[in-house]
Parts: C-alpha cells; structure tokens; sequence
C-alpha cells in the first residue's frame, strides 16, 4: 500500500503530518503572485476555465498558477488585472504610491475628458502655448567661453595661434563669468594653496591699452607653455615658495592672455538640456 500524508490544520496554514516518523512537513509556500491570483479570482467569483477563457490560454494553466506549478508570462499580467479588476501594485500587494493629483486637477481631467474631439484639440494648443511661453519666461542664463585644456600650443612670434586649441563651452553666467572670455585648467602645484592642479579658473582677455597690474595673477605664454602666475616687475612668480621667480630676457617671447578673475566650479558648466532650451530660444529671437 502506498504511503498516505494526514493533513491537520495549524496556526500557520495547513502542515503534512509524515505518518511514519509523525513529523509536522511545512508545505512550501507559493509565489505570492499564484496566491494573489487565486485569490482576486476566487473574490470575481470567475471559474478557473472561465478566466483561462478570457485570457486565450488553456483550461489547466490558472491551475498550474494557483498550485505553483508555473507563473504567468509577464506580457500576460495587464490582461490578468484588467479580467480581476485590479491594479499590478494589488496583484503584487506593493503599497501603491500616494496620489499626487489634487481634487482641482482630477476635476479638470474629467472636463477634458467629456470634451469633444475639436475642443479636445483646441485646449491641447493652447497648453502648448502657455507652456513655451513658460519657458521663454526661463530661458537659462547662459555665455560661451573658450576652454582650454593644460598646455597650450603657441605659435613662435603669434601668441592668438593658442585658440587653435580651444572649443566653446556653454556655463550658467554669474557676475564673475560675465567678466570672463576663457576658461583654462591649471596644471602643477606651483600657485597652490590658491589655485591647486586640476582646477579650472576663469580668464578675462587683456586688449588694447589695458594692462596686468602688479600683484595680479594671469595667464602667459612663455615658449610653447601656458602658464598661470603671479605678475610683478622682476619677472612671473609663484604662490607656492618651491618654485622660483620667472625671469626673462628682452629677446624672449611672452605673451600675456589676459587676467584670472577667479576659480570655476565644474557645477557652472550648464546642463544639457539648459543648452539646447538656451539655443532653440535664441533662434527664435
């Protein structure tokens, strides 16, 4: 005679009592989408074919589901919810996210949805056109700079050659930017603790009959370098005292870019979409 299993009901569900050693077997415990199925489908009072009808799938395939014998493919679980009537969060007992909308708006979506097809259509416009408005209203506050990358080439004798090497960069303008035309990055630790290696800094181009006072900190082209340091009378000289002055001849070539304004964060650099909200504006102007 083939072994029996005696089912005794427990505090926890329903065990198998082996009757040869009189041990309590715990069941294993279904998926917790079987057990949500059989149960919104028990609730529908639907049968097991019935919802297998309804679904296209065969007639013992809600009953391998419940059993836990197989799982429902998941392209079929918005049919699954629709025949139940509830939502994936109640098919997979998720706590549902709190409503965002307020009772003003879920009202204004009723009246937009009693709406007929033209008028449908004629407020879709003109949310459109309030929104671009919206947004021309906060069009970012954007400049192009010039950005250069540590070492710059230099043409012998033509100090503009280093442009060569720059592309543009969009950044959000601040007072202090709106004074800058470039920005460069600094290289080495020569002008620590002010401007330590790797930081980017503001540069603002001297023309014309301007000039760097001493004691002002720019930009020059010595050689084929670039170089960010302290001007005085007697030559280039560093902030951090391991680095001697910079002396030069009057047959040598020294080319100042211009005077630095200051460091840039790289959270001045504008975010993408900030840029191409910037440039579809500035088209349209």
């Amino acid at each position: 005679m083939s072994k029996r299993s005696f089912e005794l009901p427990a505090e926890k569900g329903v065990q198998k009592i082996d009757p040869e050693t009189g041990k309590a077997q715990q069941i294993p415990s279904l998926p917790l989408v079987c057990e949500r199925i059989k149960y919104y489908r028990e609730k529908n009072r639907l049968e097991q074919k019935e919802m297998a009808k309804l679904l296209g799938i065969t007639g013992n395939s809600i009953s391998n589901w419940e059993t836990g014998r197989s799982r429902p493919d998941i392209n079929l679980l918005p049919a699954i919810c629709r025949i139940l009537d509830i939502s994936l969060y109640e098919l997979f007992n998720i706590e549902q996210p709190a409503e965002t909308l307020t009772e003003k708006q879920k009202e204004l979506i009723k009246k937009y949805e009693a709406l007929s097809k033209g008028h449908r259509y004629a407020v879709d416009k003109l949310i459109e056109s309030l929104a671009m408005t919206e947004d021309a209203e906060n069009i970012p506050d954007l400049k192009v700079l010039l950005y250069f990358n540590k070492s710059l080439a230099a043409g012998t004798g033509d100090p503009t050659e280093y442009e060569e090497d720059a592309k543009p960069v969009y950044v959000y303008s601040t007072p202090e930017v709106s004074r800058a035309d470039s920005i460069f990055k600094v290289n080495g630790d020569s002008m620590e603790p002010a401007f330590s290696d790797g930081q980017d800094v503001l540069v603002q181009r001297i023309t014309g009959d301007s000039a760097l006072e001493p004691g002002e900190i720019g930009a020059f082209i010595v050689g084929n370098e670039t170089y960010i340091k302290r001007y005085e009378k007697d030559g280039l000289h560093s902030i951090n005292p391991d680095y001697p002055v910079m002396h030069f001849r009057s047959d040598e070539s020294v080319f100042l870019i211009g005077r630095v304004i200051g460091i840039f964060s790289p959270t001045g650099y504008a975010k993408e979409k900030d840029i191409e909200k910037y440039k579809h504006f500035s088209k349209i102007k």
